[in-house]
């Protein structure tokens, strides 16, 4: 089960550096864009960019929800959905999150809200507290979202909290993919996370910004060779076959955490594969495109053997 250190940021970061998040340490970030159908986080750039620079290796947006009907929904989805383009160049197959405060949001809206952002080719989340839960049928909910955040915690009063964070406090709540345990986080003044689901993590997409540069697409492996080592030195086998993940997979174009995502591909997908190598604790599958080009994927934790789909 992955475990990272995840934050969200609203304006209230905006005064940190680079710096800062290497120090803080965390490797997937939330960043807020919009609030009701009149408020846009002014700093959303700069944080993703700071951010990135300090080691945050997947990022995903969320939305402050104040609607208390249907209509209201689609209007704040609207609104979400345009100011993520408009200010963090945001493409289909990101992550988009609602966070759901407030005490009068019906189940309903919540779900028109998440079918919005669906329909125009997003992942959706749902972000709550503990003792709001109730107010919602999270069963109806879960059927619309791929991603289900969760939020329970001592108040932290000024006293910093770490990276390990205590699971005497953990909520029991079905679905819950990632857990935010704390509101100080190493005394930063942040939201700290973790994520207890792979799904968690191949549901962030790489920010397109100061990322780190993408490494040469590895050279071809010579005629009739069934095994050959490419140009970052990771030993390829191979194999034609076809791969039906069972979860959400980044789909990149190297075969690295860190290189440039080319979609995100939803639980059931079928990708055909010539290739495969067990490097950087992963087993990766290589997928022929057009142009001589290819992708790369996830298949296999190779730690733990645990697989990521099936394989025929």
């Amino acid at each position: 089960m992955a475990r990272e250190i995840m934050i969200d940021l609203a304006s209230y970061q905006a005064n940190l550096t680079a710096n800062d998040y290497r120090a803080i340490g965390a490797t997937k970030a939330i960043v807020k864009v919009s609030e009701s159908t009149n408020y846009v986080n002014p700093y959303i750039q700069s944080e993703v960019n700071n951010a990135a620079a300090g080691g945050v290796n997947g990022f995903a947006f969320y939305h402050f929800g104040r609607f208390t009907n249907d209509s209201g929904a689609k209007a704040e989805a609207e609104y979400f959905i345009a100011n993520a383009k408009a200010k963090a160049n945001v493409k289909p197959g990101t992550l988009l999150v609602l966070d759901a405060e407030i005490n009068n949001m019906p189940t309903s809206s919540v779900i028109v809200f998440l079918d919005t952002l669906r329909n125009a080719g997003y992942h959706t989340g749902f972000y709550t507290y503990k003792y709001l839960l109730p107010k919602f049928d999270l069963e109806e909910i879960h059927k619309h979202c791929d991603f289900f955040w969760l939020a329970a915690y001592v108040l932290a009063n000024g006293k910093a909290d770490g990276k390990n964070p205590n699971f005497n406090y953990f909520p029991s709540a079905n679905y819950v993919d990632a857990w935010q345990y704390t509101d100080n986080l190493l005394g930063y003044g942040v939201d700290g996370s973790i994520t207890l689901t792979d799904n968690a993590l191949a549901l962030f997409n790489p920010s397109e910004v100061k990322q780190p540069e993408q490494p040469a697409q590895p050279a071809q492996q010579p005629a009739k060779s069934t095994v050959w080592k490419d140009s970052l030195g990771d030993e390829w086998h191979t194999e034609n076959g076809k791969f039906t993940s069972n979860t959400a997979l980044h789909l990149r174009w190297g075969a690295r955490t860190t290189a440039t995502a080319i979609t995100v591909l939803p639980a059931g997908s079928v990708v055909k594969y010539d290739a495969w190598s067990r490097h950087t604790g992963y087993v990766w599958l290589r997928q022929p495109r057009g142009n001589g080009q290819y992708g790369y994927l996830v298949c296999r934790n190779a730690n733990t053997g645990e697989p990521y789909g099936t394989f025929k």
